[in-house]
Formats: C-alpha cells, sequence, structure tokens
C-alpha cells in the first residue's frame, strides 16, 4: 500500500497521527535561484554551457537548469561551517589514542600541480589530527622547477613525506603504482594533486577501523570547492554500500581508503582504465572487501577549476567511456551479464540484464468494485507488455454491486482468473491469499489501479529479480499529471516511511539523478512491486497485523533482513491512480488501527528508525522527500 498516503509526526513532543492524501499537496516549486546564476556567470561557464546546451537539447538543458539552480531550503555554505568539526573538536581528537593505530599511506599522483594547490593539499595532510600517516607522492612534473621545490621543502620539514620521481610521465594509473610502490602503510588512502582533506579525515577513518574488525574499504562524504577556497558547493552525501548505485556512478569516489593487501591483490591501477582508474579500483577492491563501511561526514574537498572533471564534465567523455568499460568488466568479474550504457547525464550509466529462460510472472491484483480502474489496468497490461509468460488473478474484496461481478465473468480467461476473499480488508491477508493461487515463479503486486507507460515495464523488473541476491524490485510510478508519485521509499521520511521524489516533475532527475538510476534501497511500494517466489516463502509473506499501512515498508525490511537486495528500477514505468479502492483514514476504528501500525513499526524496526536508513544519509532532512538538506543551523 501506498505509505505516503499515511505520516507519523511528532509535534510539541507528542505523538499525532495524521492522513495525508499526496495527491491532494501542493506540488513543490522548482524556482530558479537567479542570484545564483548571475553569481556564476562568467565566459568560460557560458562556453560551458553552451557545451551541455549541445548534449542536452534545448528541453533537456532547461530542466537540467532549472535542477542545478534551483533555490534550496539549506545555505550548504553556512551548514558546512557549522557542521566542520570545531577547533576544540580538533584538539582534543589529536590527544585521543587508539587501540589500532595502523600507519595509513595516502597515494598522490603529481603531474604539473599549480604551486598554491599543492601546497594547501600538503596542509591539508600536515595539519591532520591523527598522527600515523605517511604522504606518497609520485612526482611526474620532473621538470617543473615550481613543484619540486615545494616538494624538497617539505620533504626537509618531514619524514613523512615520501616522493619518487617518474621521469616521464606514464599516465596516472601508472603513476599513482608509483606511488603504491613506496608505500609502507596498512591502509592506502586515494588524493588527487589539486584538492584537500578536512583536518579530522583520517581520524575519522581510523575511529572505523577500530569499531569495525573486517574494515577493509572505507568511504566519506566530499564536496566540491572554488579555486579560491571561498566557496563550498555540491555536497555529496552518501548511502552505505550500495552495489547497485556503484553500477550506476561512481558514488564513493572521494575519500576511497582500503587495506593495502586488497589493493596489491587486485594489481593495483591498471592503465586501461585511466580517466576512470580508480572507479575500476573501487570495484575491484569492493568486490574483494570482507567489510565495505561508510562515514557520512564531509572530509573530502575536490577542487573545481577549468582543467578539472568536477569542474567540466563534458571535456573528458573518454574517462565516462573508461567507466563503461570498468562496470563491463566487473560484471564479467562476478558472473552477471549485462549491457552498459552511457545515460544522457554524463558518469551515470544504465545497466541492462538480460531474462534467463521463461518463468512465468503472476500479477496479483486485489479489488473492490472498481470496475473502470482496474479494466483500463488489466488492458494496459495486455497491450503494452512485451513479456507474455504471466497470469493475473484478481483478488476479489467484498464488492456490493452486482455490475462488479459480471465484469469479472467477463474477463475470466486461461490467463485470468478471480479468487474470493470474503472476510474484511486486509492488504496483507489479500496479497497472501492471492499468492497461495499464484503458479507463477516470480510475484508481481500489482495496484488495480495502475497504467503501464513502456512496454518493456515487466521484462525490466524481472531481469532484476532473477539476479543473484535480488529479492524485490520496485517501479517508478507517476501521478496522471507526469509528476512522480514513486520512486523508491526512504525509511524515517515522516516518521516511518516516505516515498521519494513525490509531487517532482516526471523530467528532473533529482538529486545526483536518483530518481533516474537503479540502485538498491531500503523499500519499495507495493503498488508495484515484483518478488522472487522463494525470498517470499522465506520470509513468510506480509504482516497480516499490518493490515493497511507499512506492509510494503515491513516487508522489504524482512527480505533485507534475509540477505535479499531491493531494487528501485526507474526504467519500468507505471501511472498510478492512487488507490481508489480504500476509503479514508478519518474514523475512530481507523486511527486506532493506523496508530496501532505505527506502534508496531516503531517496535519491530526500532532500530533503523533510531540508526537511519543505511541508503539514505542522516545529513538529509526527515520531513522533506527531496534529498534536501537538513535545515538546522547547529551542529547534530
Amino acid at each position: 500500500m501506498m505509505v505516503t498516503r499515511n505520516l507519523w509526526n511528532q509535534q510539541d513532543n507528542e505523538d499525532k497521527v495524521r492522513t495525508v492524501n499526496m495527491s491532494d499537496k501542493k506540488k513543490p516549486e522548482y524556482r530558479i535561484a537567479w542570484m545564483k546564476v548571475l553569481r556564476k556567470l562568467s565566459i568560460y561557464n557560458i562556453k560551458k554551457g553552451l557545451l551541455y546546451l549541445r548534449h542536452y537539447g534545448l528541453k533537456e538543458f532547461w530542466f537540467r537548469m532549472k535542477e542545478r539552480f534551483q533555490a534550496e531550503a539549506a545555505d550548504y555554505g553556512k551548514w558546512y561551517e557549522n557542521h566542520k568539526a570545531s577547533e576544540e573538536e580538533l584538539a582534543k581528537q589529536r590527544k585521543e589514542h587508539f587501540a589500532k593505530e595502523p600507519l595509513i599511506s595516502i597515494l598522490v599522483p603529481v603531474y604539473n600541480t599549480p604551486r598554491e594547490f599543492l601546497i594547501q593539499l600538503l596542509r591539508s595532510v600536515g595539519t591532520q589530527t591523527y598522527h600515523n600517516w605517511e604522504l606518497c607522492i609520485a612526482n611526474a612534473s620532473v621538470d617543473n622547477k615550481g613543484v619540486i621545490e615545494v616538494l624538497e621543502h617539505y620533504q626537509e620539514k618531514t619524514k613523512r613525506l615520501k616522493v619518487i620521481n617518474v621521469p616521464e610521465n606514464e599516465g596516472i594509473s601508472q603513476n599513482t603504482n608509483k606511488a603504491l610502490s613506496i608505500a609502507s602503510g596498512e591502509y592506502v588512502a586515494l588524493l588527487d594533486h589539486d584538492d584537500l582533506l578536512s583536518p579530522n579525515a583520517l581520524y575519522e577513518i581510523v575511529k572505523v577501523i577500530n569499531n569495525k574488525e573486517d574494515a577493509d574499504v572505507i568511504y566519506t562524504d566530499e564536496d566540491k570547492v572554488t579555486a579560491d577556497l571561498k566557496e563550498h558547493f555540491q555536497p555529496h552525501f552518501k548511502p552505505d554500500f550500495s552495489e547497485d548505485l556503484l553500477r550506476s556512478n561512481n558514488y564513493i569516489c572521494h575519500f576511497f581508503v582500503a587495506k593495502r593487501e586488497i589493493v596489491n591483490e587486485v594489481g593495483g591501477f591498471h592503465p586501461e582504465f585511466n580517466g576512470a582508474q580508480d572507479y575500476d579500483l573501487i570495484f575491484r577492491c569492493t568486490e574483494k572487501a570482507r567489510g565495505i563501511y561508510h562515514v557520512p561526514k564531509i572530509l573530502y574537498h575536490w577542487r573545481t577549476h577549468k582543467a578539472s572533471t568536477a569542474d567540466n564534465p563534458a571535456s573528458k567523455m573518454y574517462a565516462f567511456d573508461a567507466g563503461k568499460r570498468a562496470i563491463e568488466e566487473h560484471l564479467k568479474r562476478v558472473g552477471e551479464k549485462g549491457e552498459v550504457s552511457h545515460t544522457k547525464d554524463l558518469g551515470f550509466y544504465r545497466v541492462k540484464y538480460p531474462v534467463i529462460g521463461n518463468p512465468k510472472v503472476s500479477i496479483i491484483i486485489p479489488n473492490k468494485d472498481e470496475i473502470a480502474s482496474l479494466e483500463k489496468c488489466i488492458h494496459s497490461i495486455r497491450e503494452k507488455t512485451d513479456y507474455k509468460n504471466y497470469e493475473i488473478i484478481v483478488v476479489e474484496n467484498n464488492s456490493e454491486k452486482s455490475e462488479t461481478f459480471e465484469f469479472y465473468k467477463k474477463i475470466e480467461r486461461d490467463w485470468l482468473k478471480v479468487i474470493y476473499w470474503d472476510r474484511e480488508f486486509n492488504y496483507s491477508a489479500i496479497n497472501n491469499f492471492g499468492v497461495r493461487h499464484a503458479t507463477g515463479d516470480y510475484l508481481l503486486f500489482l495496484n488495480n489501479d495502475v497504467e503501464v507507460i513502456n512496454s518493456d515495464w515487466m521484462t525490466e523488473m524481472l531481469s532484476h529479480c532473477q539476479r543473484k541476491h535480488v529479492g524485490v524490485v520496485g517501479a517508478k510510478l507517476y501521478y496522471p499529471d507526469n509528476t512522480i508519485q514513486h520512486a523508491g521509499i526512504v525509511i524515517g521520511i515522516g516518521g516511518i516511511a516516505g516515498n521519494m521524489f513525490t509531487g517532482m516533475s516526471r523530467s528532473f532527475t533529482g538529486y545526483l539523478h536518483k530518481a533516474s538510476i537503479q540502485q538498491d534501497l531500503s523499500a519499495v511500494t507495493a503498488a508495484c512491486m515484483m518478488v522472487e517466489r522463494h525470498a517470499f516463502e522465506k520470509v513468510k509473506g506480509f504482516e497480516e497485523d499490518l493490515a493497511v499501512a507499512f506492509n510494503d515498508v515491513d516487508f522489504c525490511l524482512k527480505i533485507r533482513k534475509a540477505g535479499y537486495l531491493i531494487v528501485y528500477n526507474p526504467n519500468a514505468e507505471l501511472y498510478h491512480y492512487e488507490s481508489k479502492t480504500r476509503g479514508k483514514e478519518d474514523t475512530k476504528e481507523k486511527l486506532k488501527r493506523f496508530q496501532g501500525e505505527i506502534d508496531y513499526m516503531k517496535e519491530r524496526w526500532s532500530q533503523i528508525l533510531e540508526q537511519g536508513d543505511p541508503y539514505y544519509n542522516v545529513n538529509f532532512s526527515l520531513i522533506k522527500c527531496d534529498y534536501s538538506l537538513k535545515n538546522n543551523d547547529r551542529k547534530s
């Protein structure tokens, strides 16, 4: 059922329940912050904008511009200043000693780095509050006197700076491998020659190492900073490890730290992936790692300037082609077949998986006295679905109109049967009942008020659901006005759980394109949800104590607990006309039931509600559903 219809909020320190129909809510406004645009105006940025215009076309460019320069609920510059480690905190960290204090080797390939950038990088490492590190620099700019002078000066100041000269620039992978060759640390960390670390970066990494015995790979959040270091912007707040998101984009990127033995085992950097050498290495390391951990703090600052990929992705198309190859090679190594392609957004990819064999899909649709919607739903399935091996099971739920039963007689076929549920409405029990009559290997739970958009929607869902370790696949749903109704569910939104990007224009791609790329999530809506049958049976189906609300969320969390992935696939698209067969939560009995469902979720899933959704980020709002930054002016 649609979890966004029911939100639980805490107000005035009292728990209050309210019912919200998202289709009735005011749509979010996406206003361009024109002052933000004006601040960015320059000849260089105008030229860059023209390149993007050529790439996207006028219509797509306008949508991207509106997204890029929309007014923000919270000023990130102020937020960053209020949330970065204070001098008092840094002083305390410098005095702290850990049980494990591994040597961390920071690898930096240097090639004609501007003198000022290099000095700032060295200082950012030198001010680390954790003491046991070494900086391993491969200098491929042997004729650059400025670079040599800076390195020699700092070598005189500390023995922790190790430099190996590369007579000829061999490329970033080869140069970084040279830096790796002089590293002696238990862990290695990657730092670009023009970027910066926060002073507490290594401290936070070592804290994880001490808390997690299997910490083989660790990464942090990051942001971008202008060349003059005056403005921090575009923060990248990341989820915990998400394999499908990594196959869509190198979201891990900076700051990346891995055990040196793993980096050595996978052969270091491979030159054939130059431009995306870190992406390739991250795949290889995460494939081997026992544990992959994420620090949800901005600890790396990616400097933007005219030559940087951070500022001008279109300037390095070869890098994105290398990224595509890195995904392809990763799939081969893990034994998965998939066709990788670029999306319109450079650096973001789509993996199209094949359907293996011809398994049967059982589509289960509950219905009560809703002829028009059901007919439209079934018609769209029959007319628009390219996958043909399916059955439709309509679960009749106490209809009262004679014409409904006449309609059932008319539509029943070999591939469509109507079964009768004669007890009170209970979404979970109804669907469990439907499964008992299903003969398919895969179960597709579908609301009666959805309409298919793209012909390969079922193929897309099935291709993911067949993958090893995938238990559930969700789709992208739209309101009839072409705004998003569902693009995945985040635990904690609205108190328990909520749909993401609700009300956002279909044309928008969302924060770091999350509305439009494949990724692992904690939950998806059962308005359109495919489940591998064995996984369904393993967790004993839907929880029947949750008659109306949160049953899909609870089911997905049970699936995840059983070791399966929940995949959101935006390439399966449908319209959703928003649960017409349910009434409003407007009686004392219904509100009491709903409160009981809230209490159930709070008790059963207290850990994830307290700690936060691992596929979200603690720095994001739990009030808004668009990955907005928490609007607070104090340290959390």
